[in-house]
């Protein structure tokens, strides 16, 4: 029992870590907290349910054509929402009311457009268990966990052993500097929301799976923002330990009987807050001053 409970945590926090890795991308070169990647869940939860009931695809080709679709709405939001912001240099609060405004927008769209409606993904897999010795483990949660895994893994290898991945980490220190040197920021900024959206999109299917679809199912964001909290505001590697733990604790705290899921929350929130009172900087150690 405790063993299946640790592995749904992991793959629960292992969907919250590609949420907030996609989150500390943003604010790790930007300086502020991308709320409008919540609306990229959002949209990406709804597309990745159009693709697999409308063109019948598996569960591989709707992660794919999903996770471009993500990426591709976050270079639409970088462009309308923030570029103009960035080239302008305006006052940084406007960055954060800017991001709010647009993750309610495309909260509302699909609201508009699917109304209030709760909808279910299709059921990908044959076998809904998969018997690992005396444990049986749900296939969706098994898959959920390998991909993030995998995704995880891609991106950490992008970050830290190839050149775009100095220019990330170059233009998290200095952006100026970095310009000076003759490297395109702005393109790095591109690239860097598309990977954030893609990762989005990936994020808003399994959060389809594993939910019941609704049009605020983009909410479930906060739970990326928490666990970058947790790992440390901006810091990659601690996001995803954030995540993972979250994911654990709230799994756990689920299964105790006078928390169940309706106090779970809450609980997680008073931990968050005594967590920041003892440790602000974070399991990462390191603090990144918020532009807004």
């Amino acid at each position: 029992m405790i063993v299946q409970q640790l592995l749904y945590g992991l793959s629960l926090g292992s969907v919250y870590a590609l949420i907030a890795v996609g989150f500390a991308l943003v604010f790790n070169i930007l300086k502020f907290s991308n709320f409008s990647h919540g609306g990229v869940l959002t949209v990406t939860a709804y597309t990745g349910y159009l693709i697999a009931t409308k063109l019948q695809t598996n569960l591989w080709v709707t992660l794919f054509l999903t996770a471009c679709v993500g990426g591709v709405l976050a270079l639409i939001i970088e462009f309308f929402a923030f570029r103009r912001l960035r080239k302008k240099q305006s006052p940084l609060i406007f960055y954060f009311v800017s991001s709010i405004t647009m993750g309610l927008l495309l909260d509302n769209l699909i609201t508009v457009y699917f109304s209030t409606n709760f909808y279910s993904y299709p059921n990908f897999f044959t076998n809904r268990v998969i018997q690992l010795g005396p444990y049986n483990i749900a296939t969706t949660d098994t898959i959920m966990l390998i991909i993030s895994i995998v995704a995880l893994s891609a991106l950490m290898l992008l970050i830290y052993k190839t050149k775009f991945g100095v220019a990330i980490r170059a233009l998290s220190i200095d952006a100026q500097t970095l310009s000076l040197m003759g490297v395109n920021v702005n393109q790095i900024i591109i690239i860097t929301f598309f990977i954030s959206g893609f990762l989005g999109g990936i994020s808003g299917v399994f959060l389809g799976i594993n939910y019941t679809l609704y049009p605020m199912i983009g909410k479930l964001v906060v739970k990326g923002f928490i666990a970058s909290v947790l790992g440390g505001l901006g810091n990659i590697s601690g996001a995803v330990i954030g995540a993972l733990l979250l994911g654990i604790m709230e799994v756990t705290l689920t299964s105790i009987g006078f928390i169940g899921s309706g106090l779970a929350p809450v609980v997680i929130f008073v931990i968050m807050l005594v967590f920041l009172i003892v440790r602000p900087q974070g399991i990462a150690g390191i603090i990144i001053h918020e532009k807004a």
